[in-house]
Parts: C-alpha cells; structure tokens; sequence
C-alpha cells in the first residue's frame, strides 16, 4: 500500500453549546469571528449548526457548534479533544485580555508551550479555548475578519487541538499514518506531575498541531465539550487513500457523506475521539456569495422542502453586528 496525502492539518473542529444566541454573541462579538455559514445539525434538524471563521471560510479556520439546548454539562476527560487553540499575531494577547476584562470572559494566566506563549480562556459553555502568539507569515492564507476586532489582533484560524488519551501510543502510531510527524515533548503545565505532552505538526500552516496528553480523567459529552476534529483531506483521492490506511490500521471509518459543504468521512481514533476526514470542496461559498454569508438559514439538500417545519422547531436569533453593538454601546 502506498502511504496516504499527509493531511495539512485541522479542517474544522465541532463542538456542543447551550443557548444559541449566547453562543452567536461570544463567538461572533466577543472573539470577532465571522458567522459563515448557518444551517441544521443534518442529523438532528430540530438544532442548528454554526460555523464561525475567517473572512471566507478558508479551510483550517472554522470552529462549528450544535446549539442543543436541552443537553446537560458535559465534562472534559480522556477520549475527547481537551482544548482548543488558535493562532493570535505576535503582540496582540495585550488586546485580548483587556477585551476579555471589559466582556467577563474566564481567562487564565498565560503559559510558555513549546517557546510559544498562551491563554488560556473558556467560552460561555465552559469550552476550553486558547490563544497562540504566533508570527503571521505574509501570504498566509487565513484572511481576518474584522468587524469586531482590528486586523492586529484578529484569530487568524486554528493552531492546535489537545487529545486526552488514556493510552496515547496507538494514537500516536494513527497520527503518524496521516502523515503528522513528532515534533517534540515537554512537561504538561498544570497536570499531573510526570505527565508529558507530546506534539505531532502536519504538514500546512494552519491547524498543524495535535498535542497528545495522557489522562485517565473521565469524562461525559454535554454543553462546553467538543464533538469531533475534522482534518483536511483535500480531494475524494486524498480522502480515499486515508480513509483505506485508516481501516488497515484496524479502525472502521464510515463510507463517504455528503455534508454540502464538504464531503466527509467518520472514525472512532484508538482513545474514543471522533475523528473526521473532510475535503477542501465545494466549500462554503457553494451556495451563498461571499459577501453574504452566514445571513440567512441555509437548509442543503432536501431539508429545504422541510423549511417551514425546520424553522419552526428552531430558536429566533440575532447575528451581532458592529453597528449595532455600537449603538448600543452608546444609548
């Protein structure tokens, strides 16, 4: 067997909130991402499904939600994607601290990992999110989005995700066939002493690391938990060939799904974190302009015979929007 495409890196990483509204605020407002696409979980359209990104949905920038409402609190633990991280310029955690000081974000004390400094923060669900510094090469292919916050300081998409893993060796060997190659280890702040955390970067410049830490640490998926990590598969080739190399390492993706956006394959890694395989196409200007995106609900394929229903089985929302903000800043 050949060996696969490396994959580039992280695609989009899905994760599990509470009020929808909430959600649109802080991941809109407060961290200044754009709302580019807005559907239906396609397998349970009783809920929505947010993307946020870049300016134009670039693949390795979008983190996207499944608002269930009537969900309890999840819990973080081993077998599920512990944290989250972005990539900030150089310079710009400054801004994001005073900006979380002046919205009541959680935040922590920064960190050094592996040379690079981090901050740590959580979003209304209690999700685990961080910041990166990182320098923005020039032709960098994440454009900003800059409604809310300026150029300077703006998340220019992912810079890493965080597995918990009660056995990390298998992963590790998993990661390896998709082409991440080990980077480094160091000790892992603020966990259990002894434990290290391994980093294994891809091949792109956008969401090219994943940090494998080992953890017992049980856990429970609810509101403030991610559901799964997307990693790009380019083309249907680049999927086929990781998606067969997956199976020969003994785990058993599904066939491919249509999920409008991109064409997607599933698998349970060793640990228990749902992985998906996801392509660069058609992407997320397929069916809205770009200048239009995310302002209306978008239902694919045949959910839209279903609209009616769809829409009002869902809660009404409001996209923040700067001129409003302002306004309301002022009265």
């Amino acid at each position: 067997m050949t060996d696969p495409t490396p994959t580039p890196g992280i695609h989009h990483v899905t994760c599990v909130a509470g009020d929808p509204q909430r959600n649109l605020d802080f991941w809109v407002e407060t961290l200044g991402l754009r709302l580019v696409k807005r559907s239906i979980n396609q397998d349970d359209p009783s809920a929505y499904h947010f993307f946020f990104a870049d300016a134009e949905g670039t693949p390795g920038t979008s983190m996207t939600f499944f608002p269930w409402e009537n969900l309890s609190q999840g819990k973080v633990g081993s077998g599920q994607v512990s944290r989250t991280a972005f990539r900030v310029p150089e310079g710009s955690l400054d801004y994001w601290e005073d900006r979380f000081d002046e919205f009541g974000v959680d935040y922590d004390d920064r960190i050094e990992r592996f040379g690079e400094t981090v901050l740590p923060f959580s979003d209304p669900d209690g999700l685990p999110v961080e910041l990166v510094e990182v320098e923005i090469p020039e032709d960098d292919p994440t454009v900003p989005w800059t409604e809310f916050v300026p150029e300077e300081a703006a998340i220019r998409g992912f810079h890493s995700v965080t597995l918990w893993l009660a056995d990390p060796t298998p992963t590790q060997d998993l990661l390896r066939t998709m082409g991440l190659e080990e980077v480094g280890t160091e000790q892992a702040q603020g966990d259990t002493p002894g434990d290290e955390r391994t980093r294994f970067a891809a091949s792109g410049p956008v969401g090219k690391y994943v940090d494998v830490l080992p953890t017992v640490e049980g856990g429970r998926q609810g509101h403030g938990t991610v559901h799964h990590v997307a990693f790009k598969t380019p083309t249907d080739e680049d999927q086929e060939a990781m998606r067969t190399a997956v199976r020969k390492a003994g785990l058993s993706p599904t066939q491919q799904i249509d999920r409008h956006w991109f064409r997607s394959v599933y698998f349970r890694e060793f640990g228990g974190v749902l992985f998906e395989l996801a392509t660069s196409d058609p992407g997320y200007t397929s069916d809205e302009p770009l200048d239009e995106l995310g302002e209306r609900l978008v239902l694919p394929g045949e959910f839209e015979a279903r609209r009616e229903q769809i829409e009002a089985g869902l809660t009404d929302v409001t996209v923040p929007r700067a001129e409003t903000a302002d306004a309301d800043a002022d009265d």
